[in-house]
């Protein structure tokens, strides 16, 4: 989905870090990775080194014969040295001999034994030498931290991303999640792992369009759409009148629009069925424009199919169908600068953005008095945390259609987020009274009672936020993002999730095709430990998901929840939860 034409991406919710603390887990980078903190010091860490020599070695003169144990320390103290001086060969040989040397009661000091020969192994790229060692290491050891990152280290080298990351969720569980290098790793391989399902489901997910909701919102977006054309309040405008004068009339009969003709070509025919807000048949019907060996509508049909296949999920094929139009002659100007933010916000959803930008800045020149360009660029550059070219594009837009109620709350907002970063009361002070003043100017926009509720939120006011979210229900009771953070303000202050889940559940019976209720609802069953339902939630987001970075940060939920719940049983640690 274009994040760029899509207010969701606002609305949809708070940060992963906001909503880890609200559901009472932690967020492990923009992944969002949930896992929960234990205790400093709850969990026994074992402090071997690879070239530690301190443990278990008796440094007393003795006159007694050393024992077995005693001499298979001495042959690691002489392999660590080897191992500090890069003499990986001559160190493997003085661990192997401490193997074959130290009785088999001493577990632990055996496990030592096999970590720092793979170690040794790892330096001399002997990749299956290092996996044999290290499982013999957890085996011994099965609480082992140093073994388990290195092992997570070989599986992610081979891309057994599933097995690096039950092994770096060991470790961060048994190091209480105190080391910072290791929850880097976890973090890594856990969106490798989301990106390489995602990759696979991506391919071969059945395209399917979002929710009326959905795309009304999309289309509300834009002031200059020249194909999806909306009002302010993201109303269709009316049909043209025809040549006789009169308004073509605005029902559907079998899948086509009543008052068209046989003369009337594909693309006309589409038009017709975007008044009706019917888009099932607009690719196909496009498709068969393009056919045509000479129609006028080429560029538009272009635009149109390009738009609902970015819509369905398709960001290839929207690629294609917006390229292919820019690099064509005589393209009208409107045209050409809608193409160009959406292809902008689909360059920016595969994480380029640069060249993002660059399409923004192009369409820019091709014309710089077109609010949908500045307002587009600005919610991109308030998506990334850009907020001071956020707010000056937004303030474009609001001088270029002072009437498109959109660009002045997204303006608020950036400026609430610019002051919670600078961590400045009268900057707060100046975003509320921007979103006081949006309300004065557009009291019946449910979107500006929405992100101040977000707003107020973030400051700790909850009845007021409350009190905002309602209203924003009010106004737009088919909105299922509103009742999510309605749910998730319910947990915030209640700490009871099963009042918190009867709200958000709501949502899904709002718009059943609300991806953001189904992996809010998954995230909270993990934390109940109701992994059933939390997987259910988790794969019907994935269903819906309308782009391959969407689905790869939901398998990552998914799969950080199933394999911590796995480690967390195998080690014999209660991961605690919310109750019944």
């Amino acid at each position: 989905m274009a994040s760029a034409v899509k207010l969701n991406d606002l609305t949809e919710g708070w940060n992963k870090w906001q909503v880890g603390l609200v559901v009472g887990v932690g967020a492990l980078g923009i992944a969002g990775l949930w896992y929960y903190m234990r205790r400093k010091g709850e969990v026994k860490v074992d402090k071997l080194d690879i070239v530690d020599s301190n443990q278990n070695a008796n440094n007393k003169a003795s006159a007694k014969p050393k024992s077995l144990q005693e001499q298979a320390q001495e042959s690691k103290k002489e392999g660590n040295v080897f191992f500090k001086n890069g003499e990986y060969t001559s160190a493997i040989s003085c661990y192997t001999q401490a193997i074959k040397l130290c009785p088999q009661e001493h577990s632990g000091d055996i496990a030592t034994f096999y970590q720092n020969r793979a170690a040794a192994f790892e330096q001399l790229g002997e990749k299956n030498s290092v996996l044999e060692d290290l499982n013999m290491a957890i085996s011994l050891n099965k609480r082992y931290p140093k073994a388990l990152a290195r092992r997570a280290r070989a599986h992610e080298i081979a891309e057994n991303y599933a097995m690096a990351l039950e092994d770096i969720t060991a470790c961060c569980l048994l190091e209480g999640f105190q080391n910072q290098q290791s929850l880097v790793v976890a973090d890594r391989v856990l969106k490798l792992l989301g990106k390489s399902k995602a990759r696979e489901a991506y391919s071969s997910r059945t395209p399917s369009l979002p929710s009326q909701f959905f795309m009304k919102n999309y289309f509300a977006g834009f002031c200059h759409d020249p194909i999806f054309k909306t009002s302010s309040a993201g109303k269709a405008e009316p049909l043209a009148k025809s040549e006789e004068g009169e308004t073509t009339e605005e029902t559907v009969v079998n899948g086509e629009a009543e008052g068209t003709t046989n003369e009337e070509s594909p693309f006309e025919q589409a038009q017709h069925l975007v008044n009706q807000h019917q888009y099932g048949q607009l690719i196909e019907l496009c498709t068969k424009e393009l056919e045509l060996t000479d129609t006028p509508h080429r560029h538009k049909a272009l635009l149109m199919r390009g738009t609902m296949y970015i819509l369905y999920g398709q960001g290839e094929e929207a690629m294609k169908d917006l390229s292919f139009l820019l690099e064509m002659d005589g393209v009208e100007k409107k045209v050409r600068v809608n193409a160009l933010i959406k292809m902008g916000s689909l360059v920016m959803q595969a994480d380029n953005a640069q060249e993002a930008l660059v399409c923004f800045s192009t369409a820019e020149m091709e014309d710089n008095k077109n609010s949908d360009v500045f307002h587009h660029r600005g919610q991109q550059l308030l998506l990334v945390e850009r907020l001071e070219d956020a707010i000056k594009d937004f303030d474009m837009s609001i001088s270029l259609s002072p009437d498109f109620a959109t660009s002045y709350v997204q303006r608020a907002y950036a400026e609430h987020r610019s002051a919670v970063t600078q961590q400045s009361a009268m900057s707060l002070m100046k975003a509320d009274a921007s979103f006081k003043q949006a309300l004065e100017k557009f009291p019946n926009c449910s979107d500006i009672y929405l992100l101040y509720g977000q707003a107020q939120c973030d400051q700790g006011e909850f009845t007021r936020a409350e009190e905002l979210f309602t209203k924003a229900e009010s106004l737009e009771p088919d909105n299922a993002n509103i009742l999510v953070h309605r749910g998730l303000l319910c947990l915030q202050t209640s700490k009871d999730p099963n009042k918190a889940l009867k709200i958000i559940r709501r949502a899904v019976e709002v718009d059943p095709l609300c991806e953001y209720a189904h992996e809010i609802i998954g995230t909270i069953e993990v934390q109940r430990t109701n992994m059933t339902a939390a997987e259910y939630h988790f794969n019907k987001a994935i269903e819906l998901s309308k782009s391959e970075a969407e689905m790869a940060h939901l398998f990552s939920l998914l799969h950080a929840s199933q394999i911590q719940t796995r480690v967390a049983q195998k080690l014999g640690i209660e991961v605690p939860s919310f109750g019944p």
